[in-house]
């Protein structure tokens, strides 16, 4: 990620933070008082992709994968019953692998 795709993510968050409406010009305004300076097409698009999606939304979900919230989003339109069906089979996928001891292998560190 280049600079200026950083400083402009920055801008938006802050934007965004503070309940300003994200813009190409308040873009470049937080950039330009961080004494940075980017190329002119980032700060608009920038702006086109706080048009086209919630940054809040975006912020609340960024560790949630694509699959997973999905899912999230289907269980509770689809109703009590097939939620709770899908609850059991997603806490199965969940179990991790026992790690093995020196025991298990037959030897430790010290012998």
């Amino acid at each position: 990620m280049s600079l200026s795709e950083l400083a402009c993510a920055y801008a938006c968050l802050i934007l965004c933070d503070e309940g300003i409406p994200v813009t190409a010009e308040k873009i470049a305004n937080v950039v330009k008082a961080a004494n940075i300076s980017i190329e002119s097409y980032w700060a608009s698009l920038f702006a086109k992709l706080a048009e086209k999606r919630n940054l809040e939304d975006l912020i609340v979900n960024v560790g949630a994968g694509g699959a997973a919230a999905a899912v999230a989003v289907a269980a509770p339109a689809a109703g009590g019953s097939a939620a709770a069906a899908a609850a059991p089979a997603a806490e199965e996928k969940k179990e991790e692998p026992k790690e093995e001891s020196d025991e298990d292998m037959g030897f430790s560190l010290f012998d």
